[in-house]
């Protein structure tokens, strides 16, 4: 999932959080004006008990891997300002494949518009977060991350065989005691690799996202049903993007997917194993 925040600035920069205003107080943060148009998805990714079941402090340092739109950044970021420090980080853009220039080119360029634009979303001052992507990651912030989040990403990481490098960064930024939170959709009970690795549907097993970070030096620390969807059966012909909130087929069957909601979801917490 790459950082796409700039199309979503328009859409909050008339009312911007003010610098400092809620920092430190989650139910602050989540009941603001900012987040009107993202509360309608808080019954499916539940941010207040995801962020507490991953143990995220105020006065930690936190590291988003892939933002995309902004979501979570516009939780994260007013929470932490003040106390802790909001860090955005990505893929090496120059390892990538795109289907023409203009995307080449705002991929490339995020990092250098990422901090206006989570300024412009949230007042937070601009100076105050830190954006890169791995193969520029600062020297001085080795061992400093208190927490690393990946949101709905490791699918994508996975099939584009970004995962190892993604988290061996994660484990140069990350503190002795530090640990990364994983949301992710979950495949159906007894799937097979070749439906849910091998192929891309957005979904993937909990066998295997283990595995994947055993392989890059961590070990799993804890899970929880937080973002559990029990209504969601995870077999979609179109993957996840079958539901909420891309709906891929329109209106057909509309009613019957937002009834489902978003997807089935794991919640994972890692730590760095010794």
């Amino acid at each position: 999932m790459r950082l796409m925040l700039t199309a979503a600035v328009a859409a909050f920069i008339a009312t911007p959080l003010a610098a400092d205003h809620h920092a430190g107080d989650l139910a602050g943060v989540l009941a603001a004006d900012l987040r009107d148009d993202d509360r309608a998805r808080d019954q499916y990714r539940n941010p207040a008990e995801t962020l507490e079941f991953f143990q995220v402090t105020p006065a930690m340092t936190v590291a988003e891997y892939g933002p995309g739109g902004g979501w979570y950044t516009r939780v994260l970021a007013p929470y932490l300002q003040g106390s802790g420090k909001y860090i955005a980080f990505d893929q090496d853009s120059d390892g990538r494949t795109y289907q023409n220039r203009a995307q080449e080119v705002r991929a490339k360029g995020w990092t250098e518009r990422f901090k206006a634009d989570v300024a412009a979303m949230t007042g937070v001052e601009a100076d105050t977060v830190t954006a890169f992507e791995i193969d520029e990651m600062p020297e001085e912030l080795a061992g400093t991350v208190d927490r690393v989040l990946i949101f709905r990403s490791m699918h994508g990481l996975n099939i584009g065989n970004a995962a190892d490098d993604v988290l061996k960064a994660a484990r140069v930024m990350l503190k002795d005691d530090g640990m990364v939170g994983v949301v992710q959709h979950r495949a159906p009970e007894g799937a097979s690799y070749d439906d849910y690795g091998a192929r891309q549907r957005g979904y993937m097993r909990k066998q295997d996202v283990v595995a994947i970070f055993a392989a890059n030096g961590f070990e799993l620390a804890g899970e929880s049903e937080i973002n559990a969807n029990p209504n969601d059966p995870a077999n979609w012909e179109g993957g996840v993007w079958t539901l909420p909130p891309v709906l891929r087929y329109g209106d057909k069957d509309r009613a019957k997917y937002e009834a489902i909601g978003e997807s089935d979801r794991m919640t994972l917490l890692f730590r760095k194993a010794q």
